[in-house]
This record gives C-alpha cells, structure tokens and sequence, in this order.
C-alpha cells in the first residue's frame, strides 16, 4: 500500500492530472480495504447531481464575461476616484476591486491575470515600492473567497451539507476585517513613501460611477435576492449569468453576443469541467475513507494527545496551513473537509465556524511555497521569481496570520448572524 502512495505522489509531482491521480487513489483504496469500487460512481452521480452544483457554472460564466468586458477597469476607475484621495488610496483601489473581481471569478489566478496588468504599472507609478506593490497584487488575488457567491463558500457548503446562506452570512465579518487590516497597512505604507494623493473630483466620480453602476450594484442585488427570500442559489446565480450578458453585450456593448459568445461559453465551460472532474472523483475518494473509518481512527489518535478545543484548532491551522500550501483550495475542501468536519464536531465546533476557518486557510496557503498557486501565476503574470515574489508578500503574510488567529479564536467574527 505504502508503494502504491509513493507512486501516486510522484505521478503528481511530475505532471499528471490530478482527477487521474485521485480515481488511481481511489481504486487503489477500495481494493486495499475490500469495499467496493461501486461507491466512487455512486458518490460521483450524487455530487453531479446536487441542486446547487448548478449555481457553479452560472457563477463561472459572469466571471468570465465580467473580466472579457471591462468590468475591471470600469471598478478600478470608480474606486480610484472614489478613494484616490486617502494616503494608501491606489492600494486600498487594489484592495477593494481583487476581492470582488475574486468573488465573481472564483479563482485567485484569473484576477491576478486580469487585474496584476492593470494595476501593477500604476501602483510603480504612483511610487510605490516593487516589492510592495508584487506582495499586495499576489496576496490580494485570494481576498473575494469569503464574499457571495464564492465557488469555495459553494463548494464548501455542498461537501459539509452547511446551508449556503449561512456561509454567505458568516464570510461577510472575516472578510471585511481582512480588507480593512490590509487597507490600513496600506495607508501607513503609502504615508511612509509619501505617495502622492489624487486631489477629489466629484464631477469624476459622478461619470465613474455611472459607468460601473451595472457592476456595483450587482452584489448587492445577489445578497437581497437570496437574504430576501425572493430567489434561491440557482436562480440567483442564473440572473447574475442573464445580468452579466446583458450589461455587457446591450449597456456597454462591449461583447458582440455573435462573435465571442460561444468562445466565452467554450472558456466557461473548460473552467468548471476541469474543477468539475476534479470535484467528481475527490468526493468518491473522501467518502470510500469514511466509509472505512479512517476518521474515527484519526480522532482516536487525536483524543490521546489533545484534550480541548484550543489544542484542536492550534493543530487544526497548522495542517490547513500545510494543506493550503500543497493543493489547490477546491481540491483541499473536497478531500480534506470531509476527513476534519467530524472531528471538529466532536470538540464542539460549528461547522459553518469551521469553514471560515478552513477557508482562510487556504487563502493564505494560495501565497505560501511549495505549491501557493498565487506565487506561480504571479510569477508568470510579472516576470519575477518564485523566492522574489514569496518575500514581497511576507508583510501581508503576516496580517494574515494575526486574522486567521482572530477568525479562529473569536467564533462571534463567523457566527455574528446567529
């Protein structure tokens, strides 16, 4: 058995894809522990089949209009001249448009590829420092995970069977709390360097908010919608797809629906089927390891060495952080999240706590080597080196380590709706 692992690890390390490597696991298990194979389908048909697996596509498809339509420079035009005027503005800019470019689009790396262009060579010009500058575009390509309708906070919520607005819900506080540690540290910064402040112009404000209205408002349509009770997940998530081809195809007429629509749904559908395959045969795996009990066996080995849910947390960060630094966030929360769910529960911890936690996590594995997905794409976005770019955001590391303590610790910051 011991073998068989080692192989499959190295066919990961050298390139060969991860949903293989996941159903080889899988197989491998269920001969190893006299279950039969038969679950993985089974597993496999019931995710697939999932009522708000159908909210995942719809999500994925206004992100990718959003970024091939100009909603990110429509809200880094709006929120400069709207926040241009502080010490640290252009970053707190950065700040603001990343988190909610990475709440549409679901992937840190597609807002890094969209956004770091954009903002990288402003943030030089303004004077900022480089190494500044690198650290926040390559820590803030993470920072939507938490805000509706994040495909993390969906996905989370279908493997530990939490109710989707509740997530929604406990992201918000964490979430903005992060935003504001690292919009602080950004006005120190910029007060330091002396960067230059953009004089307010409300005239300017007035044109670029009426440009992105369209784009600003729509998060707050999809959290009324759903916290009215007015929609579900799914319909909501089809009138954000139906909203998003229309602001951008009829408002701005910056998509020509006979052109490029079917190229967009083509890199739509490439999105979600990678992260859909993936999902599939992660799920069967996780549940062929409850089905042979390799949870109680890690809370009988847990319960010998931790005796409080302190102790459990401590450790819990500690194997997420590893975790997060090693997968990518939506195969972690499919293999992981299922294995840990159970143990928390036996030390007392809300599941939807336990999210936030497991989230954040993994936000902050996105920055750290070996595997930070973050660093890699920035990497390539920006021309710098893995080692460069890893010490440019040791800063915000940092801040996000005292959040993470904060979220961990302080249960009320998640469940403050209850």
């Amino acid at each position: 058995m011991l073998s068989a692992v080692l192989i499959l690890l190295l066919l990961a390390l050298v390139g060969v894809p991860l949903f293989v490597v996941l159903a080889a696991g899988g197989l491998l298990a269920s001969n190893f522990s006299d279950i039969s194979p038969d679950i993985l389908i089974i597993e496999m048909n019931r995710l697939a089949s999932t009522p708000n697996m159908i909210a995942i596509p719809l999500f994925t498809f206004a992100g990718v209009m959003m970024a091939n339509g100009g909603a990110p420079q429509r809200l880094v035009n709006f929120y400069r001249a709207a926040l241009g005027w502080m010490p640290g503005g252009l970053a707190i800019v950065t700040i603001g448009t990343c988190a909610f470019f990475t709440s549409y689009s679901g992937a840190s790396g597609v807002t890094i590829l969209a956004l770091g262009g954009l903002l990288y060579p402003i943030l030089i010009g303004e004077g900022y420092h480089e190494s500044f500058s690198l650290g926040l575009l390559t820590t803030s390509g993470s920072l939507g995970l938490l805000f509706a309708p994040s495909m993390a906070i969906l996905i989370y919520s279908i493997v530990a069977g939490v109710g989707v607005d509740k997530m929604f819900l406990a992201g918000v506080v964490p979430g903005a709390l992060l935003m504001i540690m690292l919009a602080i540290y950004s006005m120190v910064h910029g007060r330091h360097l002396h960067v230059a402040k953009h004089t307010f112009d409300f005239n300017t404000l007035k044109v670029t908010a009426r440009t992105a209205i369209w784009d600003i408002f729509l998060p707050f349509g999809i959290v009324f919608g759903i916290f009215g009770g007015f929609v579900s997940i799914m319909e909501a998530a089809a009138a954000t797809a139906a909203y998003v081809i229309f602001i951008e195809a009829v408002v701005h007429r910056t998509i020509n629906l006979k052109t490029r629509f079917f190229g967009l749904l083509v890199e739509s559908c490439i999105l979600f089927g990678s992260l859909l395959i993936i999902l599939l045969v992660a799920l069967g795996l996780t549940n062929l390891m409850i089905d042979a009990q390799l949870p109680m066996q890690m809370l009988e080995v847990l319960e010998q060495h931790i005796s409080s849910p302190l102790e459990f947390l401590m450790l819990l960060n500690l194997f997420l952080l590893i975790v997060g630094a090693m997968m990518d966030i939506f195969s972690a929360i499919i293999v992981v999240a299922p294995l840990i769910i159970p143990l928390a529960a036996r030390y007392g911890i809300d599941p939807v706590h336990l999210g936030i936690i497991f989230l954040a996590n993994l936000e902050i594995g996105y920055s750290t080597p070996p595997l930070g997905i973050n660093l890699f794409i920035a990497s390539q976005r920006f021309g710098k080196s893995i080692v460069t770019l890893f010490k440019s955001t040791l800063p915000f590391l940092a801040l996000m380590i005292i959040w993470l303590m904060l979220v961990t610790y302080i249960p009320e910051l998640s469940l403050w709706w209850k």
